[in-house]
């Protein structure tokens, strides 16, 4: 698959603190994002992708965490997740695909879709994102609210964990951002806040860095494969 072939590209893990995040040949960030949960993500574009096409990387204080792929309606395409060592890939002809044009003109939008993985098999996931009308602004950024909610399911309809909270996202860059969310899993129910702090831009000091500003050395509850979880990053 394309996006572990560009895994294996990456820097090494035990480089990330010391140097600026590489990213492999033919591809260019656009965005660098320091969320307040001791997250780093890096959004880029690379040649020969689809267009609209976007993919991120997010990183802890050790090493990355999650690797993603979205197209143009921000449809999860593929992720693969270091901390529980699977990936998962969009099943085709999604029952209700999600739409970020439909968001954005119906204020609306409900999705119904499942993945596949070669670790953990087939999982449907089932939500909806609402446009609150509240828009904020974070550190020269104006971004639009939305209110979540999703189920995750096993195949024989069993749940496999839910969510529900508040995100963002940004017109311009066809983007969902991290935000707060309430989690329940089969045995905890934990709270976490990863909206952003910081953007950074080509350029700017600190794009593309490998290590989180904020919010480190806090020991998080969560399943691994749920840490790094949020509306657009499955």
């Amino acid at each position: 698959m394309k996006t572990l072939a560009i895994i294996a590209t990456l820097a090494p893990v035990g480089a990330m603190a010391q140097t600026p995040f590489s990213l492999p040949a033919g591809c260019t960030a656009y965005l660098t994002v320091q969320e307040t949960s001791c997250s780093v993500d890096h959004h880029f574009r690379c040649n020969g992708d689809l267009a609209g096409t976007q993919r991120r990387v997010s990183l802890d204080e050790d090493r990355m965490t999650f690797m993603g792929q979205i197209d143009a309606e921000t449809q999860w395409i593929e992720s693969y997740h270091p901390l529980s060592g699977h990936t998962e890939r969009l099943v085709s002809n999604p029952a209700e695909p999600a739409s970020f044009s439909d968001l954005i003109a119906n204020k609306v939008d409900a999705y119904d879709f499942q993945t596949t993985s070669p670790e953990i098999g087939i999982t449907r996931y089932v939500g909806t994102d609402i446009l609150t009308g509240r828009t904020v602004t974070i550190d020269g950024v104006t971004l639009d609210e939305t209110k979540f909610e999703i189920t995750a399911m096993s195949p024989d309809g069993m749940t496999l964990w839910q969510s529900e909270g508040y995100e963002f996202i940004n017109r311009e860059w066809r983007l969902f951002l991290s935000g707060t969310a309430t989690i329940t899993n089969s045995t905890e129910t934990f709270e976490r806040d990863n909206s952003p702090k910081e953007f950074i831009f080509p350029g700017e000091a600190g794009f593309l860095s490998s290590k989180p500003k904020y919010g480190c050395g806090v020991v998080m509850s969560a399943a691994p494969e749920l840490q790094e979880f949020t509306n657009d990053n499955i």
